[in-house]
């Protein structure tokens, strides 16, 4: 009897903070942040549990899986011959779509696009092409007349805060993961891709590349979002953090510590050099952090 009083009890406190939690959010973080931790029991500062994985698309010729706690993304390239623009004959081009289908969250409507999306789209091109992460020269394959074009679509499967930051990382993983295809000439000098289905044969015609190769990646950028609420710093924030406590700022840093871009959508608190500075340091944390999963992820793909 005294046991089964204690789960009574138990669960009507676990119904009462649930309910304080929905009628008073704000205020159910706050008294979170007080304590200097919040609701998932992680210190301020800290990120979210980090998984990556490569390959996860066996029809692209890169791909990658990513996930930052609950937050879920998916990345695959296709890579395609075109021809280049007049005003760069040596170099190909990257094309760069993010979409949020209605499955990834419920505030997302069937048939209507999400607002985020383009949003994040424009971020990402933004931040890989200004971190110098790809040397599009390497996508070039005849002077003036062939180069790759890499399309890139990164599949949102569950939104639960710092999109842009779990993007990116899929992002760079599968541009890690990326294997460019080999391509011949033929008899009229056009570009022939070798398909996957004639992989152990060899070409008829003179391979402009002899076998698949790997691009050479540089100065990988990696982000961090937090929030600014108060005095306090939240990294990595949750969807729920970000819908209660709206000033983000996200902060993108390269392998080598350098800062990529600082990105803040407006907000009520406003970003004082200090606080800047403690995001920075924060993200410099954090890259170190994905540095190391992005390299054990390409080391168990070698391995397998």
């Amino acid at each position: 009897m005294v046991e089964s009083a204690k789960g009574m009890n138990d669960l009507s406190s676990e119904m009462e903070v649930d309910a304080f939690r929905r009628l008073f959010p704000l205020r159910f973080h706050e008294r979170h942040l007080l304590e200097s931790v919040r609701p998932d029991a992680r210190p301020l500062g800290k990120a979210r549990d980090t998984s990556l994985a490569l390959g996860a698309v066996a029809s692209a010729d890169g791909s990658a899986l990513a996930k930052i706690g609950s937050t879920t993304m998916l990345a695959a390239i296709k890579m395609e011959v075109m021809t280049p623009a007049k005003e760069t004959p040596d170099e190909g081009c990257i094309a760069i779509e993010f979409h949020m289908p209605a499955i990834c969250s419920p505030i997302v409507r069937p048939g209507r696009p999400a607002e985020a999306a383009p949003v994040v789209s424009k971020q990402l091109s933004d931040t890989i092409v200004s971190s110098g992460m790809l040397d599009l020269k390497e996508l070039s394959l005849v002077s003036g007349k062939a180069a790759w074009m890499a399309y890139l679509d990164i599949y949102c499967l569950d939104a639960d805060g710092a999109l842009f930051d779990a993007a990116l990382l899929a992002a760079v993983a599968a541009f890690s993961h990326l294997q460019i295809p080999v391509v011949s000439l033929n008899d009229d000098g056009r570009i022939v891709v070798f398909s996957k289905e004639s992989e152990g044969e060899k070409p008829k015609n003179k391979p402009v590349n002899e076998e698949k190769r790997k691009l050479k990646l540089r100065s990988i950028p990696f982000g961090l979002t937090c929030i600014i609420h108060k005095n306090y710093i939240l990294a990595d924030p949750t969807a729920e953090e970000e819908s209660i406590m709206e000033t983000l700022i996200t902060i993108v840093l390269d392998s080598s510590y350098q800062l990529v871009s600082l990105y803040k959508p407006g907000g009520p608190a406003l970003a004082y050099q200090p606080i800047i500075q403690d995001c920075i340091a924060l993200s410099r944390q954090r890259v170190g952090e994905l540095q190391t999963i992005l390299n054990e992820a390409i080391c168990d793909m070698e391995v397998d």
